[in-house]
Parts: structure tokens; C-alpha cells; sequence
């Protein structure tokens, strides 16, 4: 039988189901409560003897002790055999001990409750001290109010308790429901009128439930009981909070969203209290929720893509192939840059869905098999993996068999992801990026809305559409806000930058016509234009490293900054100190070039390898076809020149909607030119 003590009142026991338990005499409570005042510790026999019996002990009174604890044991273990050793009232050395469980004796649950309510969002701080203060009955250990044994106990219980009611208090104002705090405080302040803090909480409970007047006359009412009867003036929190109450101070209303943080408070404790710990819907629900943290940007990405790996785990771990295919699919975060943030754990989410795919039904489960086709493309992006083009078609086509516009959406931003197998597809591209809008505004889908303008800023950049850039730069910045989407601003940071570099300011422009000659005038626009771009680079690389996306992060601003220069036909700078992350082959021979190391520079060009399929594959190109003119390497501009014929009507690297080399055409005509004269 499992036995629970309670002392938050009058000192009690009760059975397994619920029952009183017989205690016998007041002698006999007094010395179970005086063995849960020590907590688990041993009391001698003679001292319970002596605390029984202050004044006027019996000439046996440690028999009589003894008498009292074996009755208490056949009381609340009377199912122990004979001579069985006790489990609960134990005897250690000189004396006796209580070794009940923490949560067999209501004052030490109290306790851990009012302790563990502190670390606690008020949503779930509020139900558990609800819960706690339910177990007070009356005073603390009340038959024993005079027991000097007693006194210390229940003046701490007793603390603690008007402590919780004020901590519940404050809960209940944090969530918004101050009328609900009121009728308990103003109950609380009149039975403990020197706690100026609950004065405190009771006038701003009143002020924020329209009760100015009332508010005032509970702080004028708390100065007159302090000063009056204990001869205390009251503390600055009252003095300041009567000065903000008259002036009705914008820190005294409840913080904004306070009814949104209730609500999803309670919810989370609701669900947390409804849905078992091991439940296999957790780890969906769990997969959703990261799926919108990751949207947050910063932090919250990066703590997303860790969860989602150990999400994905777990659901292997069960070994349900379906539940693992919706907590890796659940997962369809609009991706815009092409390269990945994590390469290692990009290729076990990879794993893990081809895994899955195998383990599915061949039938009846073509969404499951979209989502995860789709994520295989997404995580294999930039790459030259063979089966990241496949994955992506194959996704397309089942999602467009099927009736679900969001399952289309993400499918097509895996086609997207996987159409840079070769230079000049922005076409493709923005068409991509239209369809994204359209579905975006036919369904309400507003994060592959801001997909789609994002796509289209980088095509019409690439086609030097910059009016039609300009629009869905804009679009994708009012869906950003309106959904609170902050990684947008990263990239139309970028766009402005990118945007300044190709077409330069008009202020510039104007000065340089007043220069003697066109040649001076050219130099002075471009030299005017690269420094202003340059500054706008530098401007928008410093929101990168709180965007969580070590992928766009690293090398990022050099290689901008190479192209820049390039772009105006200026020198690299091998100077400047820079982490030039995965794009240092393609800077390295520009950069020897510059310090007019010819020799390295061309051992350098010939170690370039082809670059990956992704958002800067013209540009990488542009830079290896400027090196190889520089050094008259004929294999090497053979190469770049292939690869870039077919983007000849576009910009270099505004493809990325970040940076630019300028015209792909004016490289290819500087590649053709070398080759004939290299034959001539």
C-alpha cells in the first residue's frame, strides 16, 4: 500500500485508494509530523521524547515514543509481516526516521511544484501552481501551531505559499487575464499587508482591467497601512508605480502579443499533458514546428537542421516507413540558394529518404514518394550527383498527378535546385519562378510566394531586366514582412548591391561627363561606380553571419568584391586579408596574377576545376576565362569559352541575385579575340 502524508493543514495520512488512515492519538501525529520536519533525517528517541513533552514528561516517555511509532507502523504498513524490518517509520541508530517517497508528503511536492513554476513560461507555470495551492487544507502543520519544534517549518511553508500566490499572480498578468488576479490579491493584501510587492501586483492588476481610480486608492491605502500601523514608508516599486499609473507610462500595459503568447502557452501545455511522450504524432508535430523555426533565419535555422536530423533518426528508429517518409517530408522549407549549409548532414537526410523510398509500398503512397524524390533534389543541390536531376523530374511528375498545390510548389523548387546542369537556363528559371508566384496567389501559400519573386529577382537580373528585378524584389519584401520571413532581407540586401554594381548611380554619371575626355570620362564613371558598389557589398555582408547560412556566409563578400573589380577591369587585391571559403580556385590565379607571379598563377589556372552546378556557375567560368586570357592559356579559354556560349545574351552571376562579372558577352568576345590571335 502506498501512503501519502499531508501536513499543509491538518497532519493526515491516506491510503492507495484514497482513504483516511486511522493515526490514532495527537501524540501519535505529533511524532509523524516531527519526522517529516526532518526530512528523511534520523531523530533520537530521547529528542522526540523531549520535544513530546516540553514541560512535564512521564517517567517512561521514550517507551512511551516507542509505544506511538509502532502503533504509527501498524497504521500505515499493515500489511507488513511480523518482525519484518519497516519501510516507512524506520529505526537508524538512536532514533527514527521517516523514508517516504519526495512525492509521498504534500509539503515537499509543494515545494519542488513552487520551484519548478520558476523556470517556467507563464502558461505553464499557471496550471502547476493552480494545482499546488490546491493541496493547502489550512495552516501548516495546524494542531501543532504552538510547538516550538514546529514554528520554523511553518513559517517557511507559510512564506512559500504567499510567495506562489504571488508568483500566480504575476502568470496570470503576464497572460493577459488580470481580472482573475484581482479577487485573490485583494483577499491576500488583507491578511498580509506588509507585502508591498502584492500591493504592487493587485493596483497594476486593477490599472489594466480599467480601473485607474481603484489602482490609486489600493497604493494610497497600502502607504497608509505601511506608514500607520508597521512605520514603513513605502519602497520605490510602489512610489514609481503610483508616478506611472498618473501618467499612464506604455511599460504598465501587458507586452504586445500577450493574448498570441497565452494562447500558445496553454496550447503547448495542453498538447504536452494530452499527447503521450512517446506518441509517434510528437515527432510530426515536432517536424512542423521546425519547419517554421528554420524560416526564422539565424539560430533558429541552424537548431532546425540539427533537430531535423535527429527527428529523422528517431522516426528510423521506429521503423515505420511511412511515419519516417512524413517526418523527412513534413520538412518542405523553401530553399532559394544552391548551395548547402551542411554538406555532411545534407547527405544523411539524402541517405535516410533513399532509404525510406526503398521501404515504401510500391502503391498507394505517391505524395510520400513526391516529398521525398523532392528532398533528395533539394539536399543534393550543387553537386554533380547523377540523381539529383532524376529525383527532381521525378518529383514534378507525381506531384502534378496529384491535387495538392503545396506538394507541387516544393517539387518545384526542387526542379528549380537542379537547373544549372549548363550555363544560360535563366529562362527555365524564371518561368520556375512565375509558376511559384501563381500557385503562391491561387492557394495562399505566401513562403513559395516569396520563392517565386526570389527566383524571378535572380532570372530577370541575369537578363538584365532590372525594372522587372526591381517589382519582385519588392513583392518578395512585403510578403517577407507581412509573414515575418527576415532571411528575405538578406537577399535583397544583395540585390541592391548587385543592381548598384551593373548600372551604377546617376550622381557619378553626371560628374564624370565633366572630365576632357571619353576615356577619362569611362574611368572616372566605372572607378566611381566600383567604390559605391563596393561599400553597398560591404554594407549588406554585415547581416550574413546571424543569418544562420554558413553556405551564402563564406567567401561571399571577396568573391563579390573579385568580380566587382574585374567587372570594371581593375586588378584583384591580394592584400586584403579574406576567407575566400569554396570559391579560392577560381580567385587564386587572378589573385597570383595580380602580384605578377605568372608562373604559380598558371599552375594555379590549370588546377581550376569545372564549376559546380549551381547559382555561380557563369561567374566562376568568367573568372577562369579572365585568367586564362591573362595567361594565353589556350585548353583553358577553349573550356570557359563552351561552357559560356550558351548564356551570351546574359549577366555574369546575376543569376545569384547577389554580384555580377557583367556581360557574359564582352568575356566571350575577350575569349575570341585570344583565340585568334593565338592562331594567327
Amino acid at each position: 500500500m502506498r501512503v501519502v502524508f499531508g501536513v499543509l493543514g491538518p497532519v493526515t495520512a491516506w491510503g492507495s485508494a484514497g482513504d483516511a488512515i486511522d493515526l490514532k492519538g495527537p501524540r501519535h501525529r505529533a511524532v509523524l509530523a516531527r519526522l517529516i520536519t526532518a526530512r528523511g533525517r534520523v531523530v533520537p528517541v530521547t529528542r522526540l521524547a523531549d520535544d513530546l513533552w516540553a514541560d512535564d514528561p512521564p517517567a517512561d516517555a521514550v517507551g512511551a515514543v516507542r509505544t506511538f511509532v509502532a502503533a504509527l507502523r501498524r497504521a500505515v504498513e499493515p500489511d507488513r509481516p511480523p518482525r519484518a524490518p519497516a519501510r516507512l517509520l524506520v529505526t537508524e541508530g538512536p532514533g527514527y526516521a521517516l523514508r517516504a517517497d519526495p512525492d509521498a508528503v504534500d509539503a515537499w511536492r509543494f515545494e519542488r511544484a513552487v520551484a519548478a513554476a520558476a523556470t517556467l513560461p507563464p502558461g505553464d507555470a499557471l496550471p502547476r501552481l493552480d494545482e499546488a495551492l490546491g493541496w493547502w487544507r489550512g495552516p501548516a502543520y495546524a494542531e501543532f501551531a504552538d510547538e516550538p519544534w514546529a514554528h520554523a517549518e511553518r513559517s517557511r511553508l507559510a512564506e512559500l505559499r504567499l510567495h506562489a500566490l504571488e508568483r500566480r499572480a504575476e502568470a496570470r498578468l503576464d497572460l493577459g487575464r488580470a481580472a482573475e488576479a484581482v479577487p485573490d490579491l485583494d483577499a491576500h493584501v488583507a491578511e498580509h499587508p506588509w507585502r508591498e510587492h502584492a500591493w504592487r501586483l493587485l493596483a497594476l492588476a486593477l490599472y489594466r482591467t480599467g480601473r485607474q481610480g481603484d489602482a490609486l486608492a489600493v497604493l494610497r491605502r497600502a502607504r497608509t497601512l505601511l506608514v500607520e500601523d508597521l512605520g514603513l514608508d513605502p519602497g520605490p516599486a510602489l512610489r514609481d508605480l503610483e508616478a506611472d499609473i498618473l501618467a499612464h507610462a506604455a511599460r504598465l500595459d501587458p507586452a504586445p502579443g500577450g493574448t498570441a503568447g497565452r494562447v500558445w502557452a496553454e496550447t503547448a501545455a495542453a498538447y504536452d499533458r494530452a499527447v503521450p511522450s512517446g506518441a509517434r504524432a510528437r515527432l510530426e508535430s515536432t517536424v512542423g514546428l521546425l519547419r517554421d523555426l528554420a524560416m526564422t533565419g539565424g539560430s533558429g535555422l541552424a537548431e532546425a537542421r540539427r533537430h531535423r536530423v535527429a527527428a529523422i533518426e528517431a522516426a528510423e528508429e521506429l521503423g515505420d516507413a511511412e511515419l519516417t517518409a512524413r517526418v523527412i517530408g513534413a520538412y518542405d522549407v523553401p530553399a532559394i540558394w544552391t548551395r548547402v549549409d551542411d554538406p555532411g548532414q545534407a547527405a544523411r537526410v539524402v541517405a535516410a529518404a533513399e532509404r525510406t523510398l526503398a521501404a515504401l509500398p510500391r502503391s498507394g503512397q505517391d505524395a510520400a514518394r513526391a516529398r521525398l524524390l523532392a528532398t533528395v533534389a533539394l539536399e543534393s543541390r550543387g553537386t554533380r550527383a547523377e540523381r539529383g536531376p532524376e529525383a527532381a523530374r521525378q518529383a514534378e511528375q507525381l506531384a502534378r498527378g496529384l491535387d495538392d498545390p503545396t506538394l507541387l510548389a516544393f517539387a518545384l523548387n526542387a526542379v528549380f535546385m537542379q537547373s544549372f546542369e549548363r550555363a544560360g537556363l535563366a529562362p527555365r528559371r524564371d518561368a520556375i519562378g512565375a509558376e511559384l508566384v501563381a500557385l503562391s496567389a491561387r492557394h495562399g501559400l505566401p513562403t513559395f510566394g516569396i520563392l517565386g519573386h526570389l527566383i524571378r529577382v535572380q532570372a530577370r537580373s541575369t537578363l538584365a531586366d532590372f525594372a522587372g528585378a526591381d517589382e519582385h524584389a519588392a513583392a518578395a519584401g512585403r510578403l517577407a514582412e507581412r509573414h515575418e520571413r527576415p532571411l528575405v532581407d538578406v537577399f535583397t540586401r544583395w540585390y541592391a548591391a548587385l543592381r548598384l554594381a551593373e548600372t551604377g548611380s546617376a550622381a557619378e554619371t553626371e560628374a564624370a561627363v565633366e572630365t576632357e575626355t571619353a576615356a577619362e570620362t569611362r574611368s572616372a564613371v566605372e572607378t566611381g561606380a566600383a567604390a559605391e558598389a563596393e561599400a553597398a557589398y560591404r554594407d549588406a555582408a554585415t547581416c550574413l553571419p546571424d543569418s544562420g547560412m554558413p553556405g551564402l556566409e563564406r567567401g561571399l563578400l571577396p568573391l563579390a568584391l573579385l568580380c566587382l573589380r574585374v567587372r570594371h577591369g581593375l586588378p584583384a587585391r591580394p592584400d586584403e586579408p579574406a576567407d575566400w571559403g569554396p570559391y579560392e580556385p577560381w580567385a587564386r590565379p587572378l589573385l597570383l596574377l595580380a602580384e605578377d607571379r605568372r608562373e604559380a598563377a598558371a599552375a594555379a589556372l590549370r588546377e581550376v576545376p569545372d564549376p559546380p552546378r549551381d547559382l555561380l556557375l557563369e561567374a566562376l567560368w568568367c573568372l577562369t576565362a579572365r585568367a586564362a586570357v591573362a595567361l594565353d592559356d589556350r585548353p583553358a579559354m577553349e573550356r570557359a569559352y563552351a561552357a559560356l556560349s550558351p548564356a551570351a545574351a546574359e549577366l555574369a552571376g546575376a543569376g545569384s541575385g547577389l554580384l555580377t562579372v557583367g556581360p557574359v558577352a564582352r568575356h566571350l568576345a575577350d575569349l575570341a579575340d585570344a583565340l585568334r590571335r593565338r592562331c594567327s
